[in-house]
């Protein structure tokens, strides 16, 4: 797999067409390859997870069709994980794109492993309540917050106040 590391360089060229190719190639390889990317998962969420902050309509679609490939395809406790850890990192459209994606996964993987959504999911909702988190020019943050707690609230039901409860 070390033509990942190639490859990852081209999902963040400063060539439009050559980073949507990329990005739309990625989308069929993780399709193909699913487990057999697991050496490389980090990288290639890395290099996902920036894409939809793009002006560019065809980049933008393609790195939200890599992100539902990921989730599709791919270990959905560990997209989520490094899908959560790179919320730090990202703003703008990245930042909502990202938020609700992740409202996806809880509710596919809280059942399974309701310790990596409380780990990784509930400081993404912290950040958000706390303001810690880089403002977002877009009218569609609110409403992706609001999916994210809706998704968590369903998934941990009465465990999610009690989490609140023990936050300042």
């Amino acid at each position: 797999l070390q033509i990942f590391d190639y490859f990852v360089l081209r999902i963040c060229d400063y060539n439009k067409k050559v980073k949507q190719q990329a990005l739309e190639a990625l989308a069929l390889m993780i399709a193909m390859l699913r487990d057999a990317l697991k050496p490389v998962l980090i990288r290639v969420v890395e290099a996902i997870a920036n894409n939809p902050n793009s002006h560019h309509l065809g980049i933008y679609g393609a790195a939200v069709q890599a992100l539902e490939a990921s989730i599709a395809h791919l270990d959905k406790g560990a997209v989520l994980n490094e899908l959560s850890n790179q919320m730090s990192q990202l703003s703008g459209q990245a930042r909502v794109t990202v938020t609700e994606h992740l409202s996806v996964l809880v509710a596919r993987v809280y059942p399974r492993s309701p310790e990596v959504v409380q780990r990784y999911v509930l400081p993404v909702l912290w950040s958000f309540l706390g303001n810690k988190v880089p403002p977002v020019r877009s009218a569609n943050v609110r409403i992706v917050f609001t999916k994210l707690a809706k998704a968590l609230h369903e998934a941990m039901g009465s465990k999610l106040r009690q989490h609140a409860a023990s936050q300042p």
